[in-house]
């Protein structure tokens, strides 16, 4: 005999048949398979997921994946936001500068420089932008298994300040 299911014991000794090919069709449960396979709209997935966050703390100690939350600390938006904001900064500083004579220190931002400005601002917050949000996603776990993601997100913000100051200091004696 079957445990009971849902209130309901089965009273005869037949066992039960709902959920073979041969059941009939007027059956009264209703296949949950019937519904669309919510794998496949992605984009809904997503957007509903990052309004109605389900994952707030990992379901396991050893979770170390990107995908065991998709919820993340308030604090990281407002770092991330200040990250790139200081970004754009830089940029209109390293353009403002090389209008004065100075030149591009970094090897790789050196070509791009030279080129066009909406081009070098572009790629210039867009990789940095990119970079960003992956340590946003990983700000919980640690890197090369012993510095914490955050430590990292907080050393690119006062790293971006520090270059700040720096650059304004050049300006300021450019300019004088």
């Amino acid at each position: 005999m079957k445990p009971e299911i849902a209130g309901t014991v089965e009273t005869s000794g037949e066992p039960d048949m709902s959920h073979s090919p041969d059941a009939p069709s007027g059956s009264t449960t209703k296949d949950r398979r019937d519904a669309p396979d919510r794998r496949k709209r992605t984009v809904y997935s997503l957007m509903y997921g990052s309004f109605n966050p389900r994952r707030r703390v990992a379901r396991r100690t050893d979770a170390r994946s990107l995908r065991d939350l998709d919820w993340h600390e308030p604090q990281w938006l407002a770092v991330a936001m200040l990250i790139v904001v200081l970004c754009c900064v830089d940029a209109a500083l390293t353009l403002t500068l090389i209008a004065h004579g100075a030149y591009e220190v970094n090897p790789l931002m050196a070509p791009i420089v030279g080129g066009s400005a909406l081009v070098f601002t572009l790629v210039k917050v867009g990789l940095t932008g990119s970079g960003v949000v992956l340590l946003t996603l990983a700000a919980r776990m640690r890197a090369f298994g012993k510095i914490p993601v955050s430590f990292l997100l907080y050393a690119v913000l006062v790293g971006y300040g520090t270059l700040i100051v720096y650059e304004l200091r050049l300006l300021e004696q450019t300019l004088l």
